[in-house]
């Protein structure tokens, strides 16, 4: 029912999108760009085509002003008066697309992005628990049979659809995931193998090359947890550890990315944070909505299979919805 009412509402929602922009900011999230088939992320991420992330850059160029880490500061802080609502463009997770496919777009189009990246993952030491689970799914959906011993592992009957397979392996959480360990050997996939020969993730090198070309490179957590469901102590461990990681490598250390969302993450853990005076700002991916803790700004996904156009204009309308209501401000406590 929502999702109908706001599909109404965005059909009249004008084609000047700057100006109904209901922000003076945009901030897109992507995780990947690539015109390949991407065992590992195709079945968590719904990533764009070279052809489509040109396309959406177009858009974003046309209605706002994409800015640097360092205007993007300067504009909070009210310094930076900039001639269009602006835009500051995000990337999460670290994949090596950002550097082979994404990068060199940006550098002809001149256009600065942020990649928020889990350490745990560079160099392709390990691999996050969702990719972990997109690559056993792409092997389930290659076997007539599946060894009865997955079932049981899942607690499910033998005899389940191979889509509540699925699905039960896409609910596997953080704290879990030693299950995906088990289901590999069940499905005879070896991560390790993959990641050397796939080598999904950025390396050192990249990462500070990607630096010296002025793209930013931040933080994202060590190994990219649900914030939500962490104590204050796992949530800081995790924060500080890649912070010490950054600084030590001479990366952007001064905000924050969540991995997937801030949801349910109480005000106490942003006081913390910004105990640390070097941390300017965080960011969620809550899409076009206000925070009660002003330094955390609300990200737009992206890949959700339509064009930025379609998606910037949907968000409008639905936070135009909310505010109505007045629940277009996620509040702390």
């Amino acid at each position: 029912m929502k999702d109908k009412i706001i599909n109404i509402l965005t059909a009249f929602e004008t084609d000047d999108i700057g100006k109904s922009f209901p922000l003076d900011y945009c901030l897109p999230l992507y995780h990947s760009v690539s015109d390949d088939n991407l065992p590992h992320i195709r079945h968590v991420i719904n990533y764009k085509n070279t052809q489509q992330f040109e396309e959406d850059l177009d858009c974003f160029s046309k209605h706002f002003q994409f800015v640097n880490w360092s205007e993007f500061k300067d504009f909070v802080n009210g310094s930076f008066k900039p001639k269009k609502k602006i835009a500051l463009l995000t990337f999460d997770d670290g994949f090596r697309e950002f550097y082979d496919v994404a990068a060199p777009i940006l550098e002809r189009k001149g256009i600065y992005a942020c990649n928020f990246i889990n350490p745990a993952f560079v160099d392709n030491k390990d691999m996050m628990f969702r990719c972990k689970a997109s690559l056993l799914i792409d092997e389930i959906g290659k076997r007539k049979t599946i060894d009865p011993e997955v079932y049981r592992v899942l607690n499910l009957k033998n005899k389940a659809e191979k889509q509540a397979l699925i699905n039960r392996i896409l609910n596997i959480s953080y704290q879990e995931k030693e299950i995906l360990d088990i289901l590999a050997e069940k499905l005879e996939t070896d991560y390790k193998a993959y990641s050397k020969e796939q080598k999904p993730y950025l390396s050192t090198d990249e990462l500070k090359i990607l630096t010296e070309k002025g793209f930013g490179i931040s933080s994202h957590s060590w190994d990219h947890p649900k914030y939500g469901d962490l104590s204050l102590e796992q949530q800081m461990e995790t924060t500080n550890r890649t912070f010490g990681y950054l600084k030590e490598n001479g990366f952007l250390h001064e905000t924050f990315a969540f991995p997937f969302t801030d949801f349910g993450v109480r005000k106490e853990f942003f006081d913390e944070l910004f105990k640390n005076e070097e941390i300017k700002f965080s960011f969620g991916c809550a899409g076009v909505k206000l925070d009660s803790v002003k330094r955390n700004f609300q990200r737009i996904p992206m890949e959700m299979g339509e064009s930025g156009e379609r998606i910037l204009k949907k968000e409008t309308a639905y936070f135009r919805l909310k505010k109505i209501i007045n629940k277009n401000t996620i509040v702390r406590k």
